[in-house]
This record gives C-alpha cells, sequence and structure tokens, in this order.
C-alpha cells in the first residue's frame, strides 16, 4: 500500500477523519478534504504525528470545479488517485410535508452529486494504473427507512444503488466499488444530530443492538480500510453493514 494515494471526503471529524488515518496507518499518502482546508488541519495533525502523509484540501463535494482543482492538488503533491473514499454527507430532518425543492436538491446534490462527481475526478488514474478501490459511505436509514428523514434516507439509498451500478460498470478496469451503511455510531456530527433530534436514552438504542454497544468511528474504518487493500479485489458491488447487528442480512 506505500505507493497508493487516497481522497477521503468529510474527513475533517468523524468516520471520515478515522478513515483517513486508518488507511494512513497502512502506508496510504491521504488528501483530506472537507468543506474548507482549515477544518482538516486537526486530522492531517494526527496523519503527520504517526510519520504518514497527508495534505488538506478543501471543496464543496458537489461543485465539480472546486473538486477537480482539489484532486489536482492531491495528484501533484503525492500522485495518481488509486483509493477513494465517498464519506462527505449532510443529514436531513424535514418532515415530507414539509420538504421543499430547494432542500431536497441541496440534500441529493451533496449526498449523490458529490459522490459521482469525486469518482469522475479520480476515475482517470485509476484506468490507467487498471487499480482503483472506491468505498461509499451510505446508511443504515437507507436499508430501513426514518421517520422523518425522507430526503436523507432516501439520497443514501440511492448511494447504494449507484454503487451496485458502479461496481458493474468500473469491474473491468480493475476497479472495486463498495458501500458501508454505519449504524448508530457515536462520536460523529450526524449521530450527535439523531440524537438531539429524537431524544432517545442511550439504554433504549442499546436494547435494539446485538453487540450492546455503540459504534466508533474506527469500526467504519476498519471495514473501509480493509475494502481497500488488495486482499479485497474479489469483493465489489457489496454493502458491508458495519451496524452491531441492527441490520442483518
Amino acid at each position: 500500500m506505500a505507493q497508493r494515494v487516497a481522497l477521503v471526503t468529510g474527513a475533517a471529524a468523524g468516520i471520515g477523519a478515522a478513515c483517513a488515518r486508518k488507511l494512513a496507518q497502512d502506508g496510504v499518502a491521504i488528501g483530506v478534504l472537507d468543506l474548507d482546508a482549515e477544518r482538516c488541519a486537526e486530522t492531517v495533525a494526527a496523519i503527520a504525528a504517526n510519520r504518514g502523509d497527508a495534505i488538506a484540501l478543501g471543496a464543496d463535494v458537489s461543485n465539480r470545479e472546486q473538486v477537480f482543482a482539489a484532486v489536482a492538488r492531491l495528484r501533484e503533491a503525492f500522485g495518481p488517485v488509486s483509493i477513494l473514499v465517498n464519506n462527505a454527507g449532510v443529514t436531513d430532518f424535514t418532515p415530507f410535508e414539509e420538504i421543499t425543492d430547494e432542500r431536497w436538491d441541496f440534500v441529493y446534490a451533496i449526498n449523490v452529486r458529490g459522490p459521482m462527481i469525486c469518482a469522475q475526478a479520480v476515475l482517470p488514474d485509476m484506468k490507467a494504473a487498471h487499480w482503483g478501490r472506491i468505498v461509499n459511505i451510505s446508511s443504515s436509514s437507507a436499508q430501513t427507512g426514518a421517520i422523518n428523514m425522507i430526503t436523507y434516507s432516501s439520497s443514501k439509498g440511492a448511494v447504494v444503488t449507484m454503487t451496485r451500478s458502479m461496481a458493474q460498470e468500473f469491474g473491468p478496469l480493475g476497479i472495486t466499488v463498495n458501500n458501508i451503511p454505519p449504524g448508530s455510531v457515536m462520536g460523529t456530527i450526524m449521530s450527535e444530530a439523531n440524537r438531539d433530534k429524537f431524544q432517545i436514552p442511550t439504554e433504549v438504542l442499546l436494547s435494539t443492538l446485538p453487540v450492546r454497544r455503540m459504534g466508533e468511528p474506527n469500526d467504519i474504518a476498519n471495514a473501509c480500510a480493509w475494502l481497500c487493500k488488495e486482499e479485497s479485489g474479489y469483493v465489489t458491488g457489496q454493502t458491508i453493514g458495519v451496524n452491531g447487528g441492527r441490520v442483518v442480512s
């Protein structure tokens, strides 16, 4: 993995930061991307403290020009990009009858168009190398649905379906595409927003999880890192649920 370069979006904190740190431990040079580069300083510093290579990148993933410019900076710093972790996303708690066109378009722009743009930005490098790994972070709500989260859960459902189609199209090019739908992961912006919104006591939430504990960002990062390894090359188009058993298949 020493020669690999990864772009990890939404990597300033939470799951994205954990994925960036874990991949860096495996010897991957990391483009730490978030809405602005300043947000990424802590993640970059953590990687550097462990003698890893990382660069802070600022971009709105729904903005094609910003994403392509960020990828160009990453490529200039470390070389061709062969790993993409599409983690950046936004949540939404708008009741169905109150959803506006503007709100719908905003959520889909970040959660669906964003991963598409990022994949298009790095795909030429992966094709040239005939090797690539794309990991899309979706959501367990895409599998179960969620009250007052139709915009969010349906957008993440689109990510699941997009993963399957990308896997079929990119497989002959040596590129695998998988998705991880996290469930009940603490220490992330979205999990804190969910807790504040629904006020579900921790003991009640834990009773719904067979493993009887909340997830941590590193739980997702461990699965993500495995999907990015050479050894996972026969795994593509899959939904790898890391959710403590909240959703089983």
